[in-house]
This record gives structure tokens, sequence and C-alpha cells, in this order.
């Protein structure tokens, strides 16, 4: 079975720029820049035959490239213990069109459709300890946040092999824009 899921690469130099923060808070676990990406749909374990169902309904999507703005920062649970900081994404209905299209895609292979609503994000690190006070004050810091709009055109099916050192991603389909 291969672990997927289906994302939106970022610029390169938004990568960069995003992974420069590691600095700030250095006892969170960031996500590499190599692997900063806005996850429109996790999949988890799917067999072999599923896979060729999930690309063939995936080359159906139809968009066309939009634009796509980072600004604000925040993270996960918005109660209690911080367990992910984040990048935010402003409103996007292309975005979420896209989202919609994929889910259909994905369930019409018989994959159980999601049960968390949509929440575009950028995951920029996962936090074992509490670590509340320096997510506190890097939120307050980078809250006006912003990067310049950058154009999506496509989006790309990942499988994902979980190591001791980190997740491996590869890319196993790319889907273009009409």
């Amino acid at each position: 079975m291969a672990r997927l899921f289906i994302a939106i690469e970022l610029p390169e130099d938004i990568k960069a720029t995003l992974s420069s923060f590691n600095a700030e808070i250095p006892a969170l676990r960031w996500v590499p820049s190599d692997q900063v990406h806005l996850t429109l749909r996790f999949l988890g374990d799917v067999l072999p035959q599923t896979v060729a169902v999930l690309k063939k309904n995936l080359a159906a999507v139809s968009f066309t490239a939009f634009p796509l703005t980072l600004r604000g920062v925040g993270h996960f649970p918005t109660h209690g213990h911080p367990r992910v900081l984040w990048v935010g994404l402003e409103g996007s209905r292309p975005l979420l069109a896209l989202q919609q299209q994929i889910e259909s895609a994905v369930t019409g292979t018989g994959i159980p459709p999601e049960e968390r609503g949509f929440s575009p994000h950028i995951t920029l690190a996962r936090i074992k300890e509490n670590a509340t006070a320096e997510v506190t004050h890097f939120e307050a810091s980078h809250r006006m946040l912003s990067f310049p709009a950058f154009s999506a055109e496509g989006f790309i099916l990942f499988s994902s092999v979980l190591t001791p050192k980190g997740a491996i991603h590869r890319k196993e389909a790319i889907y273009r824009c009409s």
C-alpha cells in the first residue's frame, strides 16, 4: 500500500523564507523546505488497484490557474497546547472549488470522504512539547506576515514514506490546469 496525499507546491522563494523561521523556535520539528506544501487532501494508505483509479479520476479534474496569497500565522488546536504551527491563506473560491473537485475524485475511488472541513494552511512545524509561550511570541511577531500572490497552476499526488529521520515525499503524478 502507498501512503498518499494531494498538494499544491509553493514557489521556491516562499519555501525558503518559511524555512528560515526555524531559527526562531529551534525546539519545534520544522517541516524541511523541500516538503513545504499546501495539502488539498490526505489519503493515508491506499491499495495499488485504487491508486490506478485515483490517478484516472484526478486527471479528469478541470480548473484554470488562480492566485494564492499566504497571509498570517496560527496554530492547531486553537485551544490548549499548540500541536501545529501554520501559515494561513487568503480566502480563495477557486482553491475551494479545486479542493471540492479533488474530494469528489477521491471519493469516486471508494475512499471515504474527509470528515473534517477543509482548512487551507501551510504547516510550518509540529510541536511535541509545551511551547505555548514561544508559539504565542512567534505569532505576535509574524501576525502581519504576507507574501505576494503566486499562481496555482497544478497539483501533485505525492507518496510519503515515514522514516526515523522524517517523511520522504515522492511525486507520483502531476496534474496541470486546463
